[in-house]
């Protein structure tokens, strides 16, 4: 996020985001999961509705808390490969993800 890796505690789970074809935005911010829509009025945009959330503390509550600050910038994307960069208004990355198979 802004350029900077994560890190998350031990017993604590990665952030991730998974959008799905029929709109649906879910996500893990480590200690919370997320679910809400995403949509896009023109090419390369994105935006997110107010995502629900569970509210439980852990030890990866600041990283969770910039990952939701990121997404909530975002504005645009770009997909390179393998890796997905949401970008704000600016054109500045706010957060850039890698695919991964699901288990």
């Amino acid at each position: 996020m802004a350029g900077q890796p994560i890190t998350v505690p031990a017993d604590t789970r990665e952030p991730y985001l998974l959008l799905r074809a029929d709109g649906t935005a879910e996500d893990n911010g480590s200690c919370n999961r997320f679910r809400g829509s995403f949509f896009s009025e023109n090419p390369s945009e994105l935006k997110f509705t107010p995502l629900m959330s569970t509210r439980m503390t852990c030890p990866a509550i600041d990283t969770e808390n910039a990952f939701t600050r990121a997404l909530g910038q975002a504005s645009t994307y770009r997909i390179s490969g393998d890796t997905l960069r949401m970008l704000d208004a600016t054109g500045a990355a706010v957060v850039r993800l890698e695919a991964v198979y699901l288990r």
